[in-house]
């Protein structure tokens, strides 16, 4: 009877993902370069918010996901965090470990790491540099992925656009398709990163507009935004503006979209107790300040493919 029950079950699991697909839980996320001093002195140090953005990503089940800003001591600090995660990707400033990168973490018990590369965002693609009107050398890192369990292949490119020159994103849109295609060719392949522009800009335009990739926002069954995704540590802002972004090619389907805006809480310097008068005696409440653990909202999307 129990092989029977085990027969059963195994078969309408196999159904279940036969009609639904697989499914991969996919984000990108600038979390902020370490300055050292200046968010220190604010209260948005490093030290104080990796953790949290550690826990915030085991919570939501990150399967693969694109950094941004982070430099090579962040990386290393949230792979210690995450040990079931490897990373890849090199630094923009020497094609080493030196500035920021633009990186991509990895479960590696679901996924094999097929081969990998790095791109500068500029006309010279091979050597650390600056493009077009950009004021700082801006970098694309890429890696080929096998699913472990399906033995479906897709690329994952990650990348984060000049904040300054205009020519220089809208010519670096135009950069990373190309790559795509060369890369990829017609496999699946995800593009993510923080591109300092949001849904109204022309280099986002290039992208969405390609006929290669999609904005997974656009193309999702349910979609959870009610922010967009710069906050500057600011927990009472509001924007609509959507700088960071996750597009796709054809072969996937988007079931979820969401801009995930957790805070935490810290101590105010002069923290006091509040009244808690109309409270039961077991509920206290403290004055703490609400905090986000980085000046971007990470976005997250879950996708499908194969049937």
């Amino acid at each position: 009877m129990k092989k029977v029950v085990c027969l059963l079950f195994a078969g309408l699991l196999w159904l279940s993902n036969t009609v639904t697909g697989q499914r991969i839980n996919v984000a990108t996320y600038n979390m902020r370069n370490d300055n050292n001093k200046e968010d220190s002195l604010h209260g948005n140090g490093w030290g104080q918010r990796f953790p949290v953005i550690a826990s915030m990503i085991r919570f939501h089940d990150f399967d693969i996901f694109g950094t941004q800003e982070c430099l090579y001591h962040q990386l290393v600090n949230i792979k210690d965090s995450l040990p079931e995660f490897d990373f890849i990707g090199i630094g923009r400033d020497d094609g080493k470990q030196g500035g920021e990168h633009s990186a991509i973490f990895y479960k590696t018990g679901r996924f094999q790491l097929l081969r990998h590369g790095d791109f500068w965002l500029s006309t010279i693609t091979d050597k650390p540099n600056k493009g077009w009107d950009a004021v700082l050398p801006r970098i694309c890192s890429w890696g080929e992925f096998k699913d472990r369990s399906t033995g479906f292949v897709f690329y994952f490119f990650n990348l984060h656009m000049d904040h300054v020159g205009v020519v220089a994103r809208a010519e670096s849109a135009k950069l990373v398709l190309a790559k795509v295609k060369e890369i990829a060719g017609d496999k699946p392949a995800l593009l993510t990163g923080d591109f300092n522009v949001d849904q109204h800009s022309e280099s986002y335009g290039v992208i969405q507009n390609s006929g290669v990739m999609k904005d997974a926002y656009e193309i999702t069954a349910i979609r959870y935004a009610l922010n967009g995704t710069f906050n500057s540590f600011k927990s009472d802002s509001k924007t609509d503006s959507r700088i960071d972004h996750i597009f796709l090619t054809k072969q996937f389907k988007v079931s979820r979209y969401g801009i995930l805006t957790d805070t935490y809480r810290s101590k105010r310097p002069e923290e006091q107790a509040a009244d808690a008068a109309n409270f039961p005696k077991e509920v206290k409440l403290s004055k703490y300040i609400a905090r986000e653990p980085s000046d971007h909202f990470p976005v997250m999307a879950v996708l499908e493919y194969g049937k």
